[in-house]
């Protein structure tokens, strides 16, 4: 017998303190509910469960984006829907005024509601904001985060919905006659010309006339230039580029054209038609007359903002096409033009709400996605990660006896050394 060593009592308290520890432990996972709480318990486990949690709280937050995203398309459409209000209402009082039944008092009443209603859509373009962003002035083009990483996005962009961009300013426009040079091309949206200076949605200067130049700065290397052959560059006038980066230019009118009705009026040797009825003449020196009741409508070029010579010839400044914008409704011949210019305002309101409810129900399907991704995401994290309780609480029960029979048998142990002093008597 040796009492030197008590390779009993020792086996008895390596065991205990191994019982003792996973006790611990399992006391640890219990209480925290985690499998893993450190890195120890399972390296591998933890790195794959953290790449997890990434994904699952980028796709909480992408949910939260697109539901946020709903909300601006939200309020963008909700005011769309009162401009479009606003236009059947006009395209009525132009119904009213186009009837003979009316005389120039009433029609002078007719056009004051006709214009109130009018700064009403410019006041609705310019000032309905998500989150001091202005959505219809142009100036609106987002990209939504709605995946939980780098490059899963989309991007949506909002037109200008104010009066001039709907044809209800008296405005005339040459299609396709600012072209652009040097390489470049302006972004889509609205531009507008004001001091020699151009101007964009936000109101952030971009560039400077120079003659019948425009030149927009793009950086410090390079300007885009577009030249307005037969337009007229002047205050007021608004550049809208569309994707392809083709642009027009509207002026506003003077003279005798103030009185024209809106729509698309064609030059065809010396008659001018519009609505492919003849409505007037053009005489060798690009003066045009257009008889309206009774009487007769003169004007040129400059009168529409334009600095070439009404013609129907095709020499590079012979105009021999243009459109009339507005929505004036003091004689019968303007509200009759003015029904259509309101119709095709409304086709454009109704196209961009389309748009916007498509992009919504695109988001809808979207967060849909994301929320069954993020909990199959969780389900999968949580296998890796949580505690299975009722197997942590078998364990720990197993651990916990273990740990009262080792310091039971160690106690035992402890005694055997005492049956020496039975020799020693």
């Amino acid at each position: 017998m040796r009492i030197q060593h008590n390779i009993s009592a020792l086996n008895a308290h390596r065991n205990l303190g191994a019982n003792n520890t996973q006790a611990s432990k399992n006391l640890e996972k219990l209480s925290s509910g985690y499998k893993i709480n450190r890195a120890g318990d399972d390296a591998a486990g933890l790195a794959i469960s953290e790449k997890m949690r990434g994904q699952i709280r980028g796709l909480d937050m992408a949910t939260k984006n697109s539901q946020d995203s709903i909300s601006l398309i939200q309020t963008a459409e909700g005011a769309l829907n009162e401009t479009h209000s606003i236009l059947q209402r006009m395209r009525e009082l132009s119904v009213q005024s186009a009837n003979d039944t009316n005389v120039n008092t009433d029609r002078e009443a007719l056009q004051q509601e006709i214009e109130q209603l009018t700064k009403e859509i410019d006041r609705i373009a310019n000032t309905t904001e998500f989150n001091t962003q202005k959505l219809l002035d142009g100036g609106f083009n987002g990209t939504f985060q709605i995946g939980a990483n780098e490059g899963q996005t989309m991007e949506m962009g909002i037109n200008r919905m104010d009066a001039s961009a709907l044809g209800l300013s008296a405005t005339s426009t040459v299609q396709a006659d600012v072209a652009a040079a040097g390489g470049g091309a302006l972004k889509e949206g609205s531009y507008k010309v004001s001091g020699g200076s151009v101007f964009d949605a936000n109101s952030n200067k971009v560039g400077k006339v120079s003659g019948q130049k425009i030149h927009i700065n793009g950086n410090t290397t390079e300007s885009y230039e577009f030249t307005a052959a037969k337009t007229s560059v002047a205050n007021g006038s608004v550049i809208t580029v569309k994707k392809d980066g083709a642009a027009t230019l509207k002026t506003d009118l003077a003279g005798g054209a103030k009185e024209l009705a809106a729509g698309s009026y064609e030059i065809v040797g010396s008659k001018i038609y519009k609505d492919k009825t003849e409505v007037g003449s053009v005489d060798g020196a690009g003066n045009a007359s257009i008889a309206v009741g009774d009487k007769t409508l003169t004007f040129t070029a400059t009168d529409l903002g334009l600095s070439g010579t009404l013609s129907g010839g095709t020499g590079a400044n012979d105009i021999s096409k243009f459109n009339v914008n507005g929505v004036e409704v003091s004689t019968r011949e303007q509200a009759a033009g003015t029904i259509t210019t309101i119709d095709t305002a409304i086709k454009s309101v109704s196209e961009q709400r389309s748009k916007l409810g498509a992009v919504q129900n695109r988001l809808e399907h979207t967060i849909n996605n994301l929320g069954a991704a993020s909990e199959n995401l969780t389900a999968a994290e949580s296998r890796i990660r949580d505690t299975d309780m009722a197997k942590e609480m078998m364990e720990f029960t197993k651990n916990n006896i273990l740990m009262q029979a080792a310091q039971s048998m160690l106690a035992q142990a402890n005694q055997q050394p005492q049956g020496v002093l039975q020799l020693l008597g």
